[in-house]
């Protein structure tokens, strides 16, 4: 199973969690998860938010290919991806990653290659928004100040 999707609700993790443990019965040894969430400081500098804006639909699809290509892997049974848009506060969620496989090396592996590839990949762009102003986030992290 895989899934790539852009959010801006909430998701049981619980539940995400128990359904993609289902995949044990099939010989699914692992479960890797990501928690990607707001900083409530960068550079010394407080955070208030960060905004999220998508170009659609290609930034689904992206994460759908991503998804999809990943959970083809040898020994790699279910990528999940979600990734919010919107304003998020200090501490709320941005995105999930969920990644199960036969065992710990290829559901690690698997995760955080689909990190680096949604940070690169996907037409999502970053506004942060702190006490010296705006800066938009380049997908390797360098901080561009909004003029």
């Amino acid at each position: 199973m895989y899934v790539g999707k852009i959010t801006r609700g909430d998701i049981d993790l619980n539940k995400l969690v128990e359904d993609i443990a289902k995949s044990a019965e099939e010989g699914i040894g692992a479960i890797a998860l990501f928690i990607g969430v707001v900083k409530g400081v960068v550079d010394g500098d407080k955070v208030f938010s960060l905004l999220y804006e998508e170009y659609e639909p290609y930034a689904t699809r992206k994460l759908e290919s991503i998804a999809s290509d990943l959970s083809s892997r040898k020994g790699v049974r279910d990528v999940l991806i979600y990734h919010w848009t919107g304003e998020r506060k200090v501490g709320e969620i941005t995105v999930v990653i969920a990644v199960s496989a036969v065992g710990r090396k290829e559901a690690i592996e698997t995760l955080a290659e689909a990190i680096e590839r949604v940070k690169k990949e996907v037409p999502i762009f970053k506004l942060e928004r702190r006490e010296s102003g705006d800066y938009w986030i380049i997908g390797d992290g360098t901080r561009v100040k909004r003029k």
